[in-house]
């Protein structure tokens, strides 16, 4: 399995002038042959180097595959950078294609679409890479994994619950302790009710109003 391309630079030092890509992983993977026929293009993680809240999902939706951009592009896209623009960390539209986001990080499980089905083990296992390399040049203070498979793997690699024990909608908003971070889990966001994501923006809002930041030698903002 090909590995990501390795940044030459730290989060500090990252292509911050562009939030798209920023640390200049491998734009033409090949790595899932069945997903290469299908997407439009690799979908890599964008937004702030050095946010501290980092938003995974599972998959590019069509939207996303078009435009590039995690989260962008369609309803279920729009509803998470509502809950964003509603904290405080998106300051641009819902519908914008490149969202102008502050201290917040936008990526997913996989980084490919395939239109017919969700991605497979395997192809989440491929892309592993990307993901933690994301989350250990980021090295963010709160995870938001969206929906039941984003929260499945993230428990699975960064706490030490079991999986089987943790579900949505039960833990939507809660958060959860982590090994180095803590968890802010949401319901898939393309079923999302609107007292779901009332709920869901409340508990950010509490969150954000605490200490949350951890001692593990963060830089400044």
């Amino acid at each position: 399995m090909l590995l990501p391309a390795q940044p030459s630079q730290s989060p500090v030092d990252a292509n911050q002038d562009q939030f798209a890509n920023p640390f200049g992983m491998d734009e033409d993977c090949r790595n899932c042959e069945a997903l290469c026929a299908t997407r439009t293009q690799v979908v890599h993680g964008y937004g702030d180097v050095g946010a501290d809240f980092l938003v995974v999902g599972e998959a590019p939706d069509a939207g996303a595959d078009g435009n590039g951009v995690p989260f962008t592009g369609g309803p279920a896209g729009e509803r998470v950078l509502s809950i964003l623009r509603r904290v405080g960390l998106c300051a641009s539209r819902t519908d914008a294609t490149e969202p102008d986001l502050d201290n917040v990080f936008l990526t997913n499980l996989t980084r490919c679409r395939h239109p017919d089905r969700e991605p497979s083990e395997e192809e989440i296992g491929n892309c592993e890479p990307f993901l933690s390399a994301e989350i250990r040049m980021i090295n963010p203070e709160i995870l938001l994994p969206v929906g039941e498979r984003a929260l499945a793997h993230l428990v699975a690699d960064y706490t030490r619950d079991d999986p089987a024990d943790v579900s949505l909608p039960a833990v939507h908003g809660d958060r959860l302790r982590g090994r180095g971070f803590e968890l802010l889990p949401m319901v898939d966001a393309a079923t999302m009710s609107d007292e779901q994501a009332d709920a869901f923006v409340h508990a950010f809002s509490e969150l954000l109003g605490t200490d949350y930041r951890q001692t593990k030698g963060r830089r400044g903002r």
